[in-house]
């Protein structure tokens, strides 16, 4: 090799150590690694006597730029990064140095990352904090979650943090999601992976029937019991071990009747967060002191409350007071810094004041949608929006939406409207289309498990069935297809209807269309 040859690699291999000592090349012994010759003669770092981990640093970088360990094509299970070393080092701030020449090196033991991530193709070097190492212990010794937070004496969530901040920085790989659509799913005229698999799974967790109101379109006031604590704490390891299984977040959204009623609310809501799960509330409005001891523990993803129209219609269904006591409720959340959500009923008698409701809301929501009326329960007394004036509905909606920033479009069909315009589609009612069975379940107070809490969906009982058992079961796959009559849709990935809605109609929901699915008026496809 020249000796022009072996100056330009040294320059490459060692940018910065030769910026510090430009002379460096007459120390290499052959083809020696520079950190090899500095261990050999430790004199030679009189200088910098930090030098000696520098090079070492300097090296793996290049050694990661130049010979990139390959990744898995596949992750079946945590490990990790192959593309990552682990460098023990003897003064601290050298990943600094090498992108300013300022930095001032201290002595202390520390480690350094030298890593490139997934799906980049950069090296990044970082200092390794003690939660780096942490995660790195656990996977690669593969730790159980349980057992690393007893042994730490934290929580499951603590340590399942930690392991997800790793994975985020590229320090171990994951297998993807398992909540995914299968390839025989229909994609219709959608390619994007997002709308075909799900990082989060939602146990919509209805602990009890106890409630405050009594609404006019209440879908279910049958006498359930109430779960024990421990039967709900058994229900939270289950879930855990669910989302664990599939690699997914996990996330209980609380719901009733009103489920702060509860009676072990409180532990209940501080257990699922110990486990790491997010959280959030269906519930109706409550003191100041009960949202601020839920938020001691974790501030909730949002918390839902529900109007019914303007002031007269609304405590009509709802009962006297209730507006103003939710317009309050909503103030309060916002002091407190809570995501605050308003889901209305769409009926024939309270169509005509969304746009108003939503003018209304304005300022004081961050997100106000609708849910179409189930003929279900109570809800069977109400007249059903008119489907011929329904399309109408949407498009005024939408376009009222372009000046109002909290009206959101949850309900499906406004995918279907959206593709007619040619306009980006969004993830419809469970960011999934319909999600029931798929992306979440219902869970009542007596053990139950529902596709979907709006209509009877039984899928099985969380008291004789693990939920990874009834997710795979036959009724659950039902609810996960849809309906036949779907199959065709240019927009299926993100619609599927409103099976509740079919539901009240006498609809067969496995069958039959959604009866305000507007595709067959629009001549771009047929059913």
């Amino acid at each position: 090799m020249s000796t022009h040859r072996f100056e330009t690699d040294f320059r490459k291999r060692y940018p910065v150590c030769f910026e510090l000592l430009p002379d460096l090349e007459k120390y290499l012994e052959g083809d020696a690694a520079l950190s090899e010759v500095l261990d050999r003669d430790p004199e030679r770092c009189r200088r910098y006597p930090f030098i000696f981990d520098l090079a070492r640093i300097e090296e793996s970088r290049h050694r990661l730029l130049n010979s990139p360990p390959s990744l898995p094509k596949m992750v079946t299970h945590r490990m990790v990064n192959p593309a990552l070393e682990l460098l023990p080092v003897s003064w601290q701030h050298l990943p600094e140095l090498l992108s300013n020449p300022a930095t001032v090196p201290e002595s202390g033991d520390g480690y350094v990352l030298v890593l490139i991530r997934p799906g980049k193709k950069g090296v990044e070097v970082r200092n390794a904090e003690a939660r780096d190492l942490l995660a790195l212990k656990i996977v690669a010794e593969e730790i159980d979650s349980r057992k690393a937070a007893s042994e730490g004496n934290v929580t499951v969530g603590a340590i399942d943090n930690v392991l997800f901040r790793a994975e985020q920085l590229g320090l171990i790989l994951t297998p993807p999601p398992g909540i995914r659509r299968p390839p025989e799913f229909p994609k219709g005229e959608m390619d994007d992976p997002v709308f075909f698999s799900s990082s989060t799974f939602t146990l919509q967790w209805h602990i009890t029937q106890t409630c405050d109101l009594d609404c006019r379109h209440c879908y279910d006031r049958s006498d359930r019991e109430a779960m024990t604590l421990e039967q709900a704490l058994g229900v939270l390891d289950d879930l855990y071990d669910f989302c664990r299984g599939y690699h997914v977040f996990g996330q209980v959204s609380f719901s009733g009747g009103n489920p702060m009623l509860y009676p072990h609310f409180d532990r209940l809501y501080s257990e699922a967060v110990d486990r790491g799960f997010m959280t959030a509330v269906l519930g109706n409005p409550m003191p100041r002191n009960r949202i601020e001891r839920m938020l001691a523990v974790q501030k909730p993803e949002f918390y839902q409350v529900s109007l019914e129209g303007l002031k007269a219609h609304n405590d009509f269904i709802r009962g006297r007071g209730h507006y103003d006591r939710v317009l309050d409720f909503l103030k309060l959340l916002g002091e407190l810094g809570v995501y605050r959500m308003v889901m209305l009923t769409l009926t024939r008698d309270n169509m005509d004041q969304v746009l108003k409701l939503a003018d209304r809301l304005k300022g004081l929501t961050d997100l106000f949608t609708f849910n179409r009326l189930a003929s279900v329960g109570r809800g069977a007394e109400l007249s059903a929006v008119p489907i011929e004036r329904f399309p109408d509905l949407l498009a005024r909606y939408m376009d009222a939406a372009e000046t109002n920033p909290c009206m959101g479009f949850k309900d499906n069909l406004f995918n279907l409207l959206r593709w007619q315009r040619g306009l980006p589609l969004g993830g419809g009612c469970a960011g999934h289309g319909c999600g029931a069975a798929f992306n979440f379940v219902a869970l009542l107070p007596d053990g139950e498990v529902h596709a979907c809490r709006k209509m009877p969906s039984l899928i099985g009982n969380i008291y004789r069935e693990r939920l990874n058992d009834i997710y795979h079961g036959t009724s659950a796959s039902r609810y996960r297809d849809g309906s036949t009559s779907c199959s065709a849709c240019p927009v299926r990935p993100v619609c599927g209807g409103c099976p509740a809605v079919s539901y009240g109609f006498g609809r067969d929901i496995f069958n039959e269309l959604d009866p305000y699915c507007f595709r067959n008026q629009t001549g771009n496809t047929s059913a």
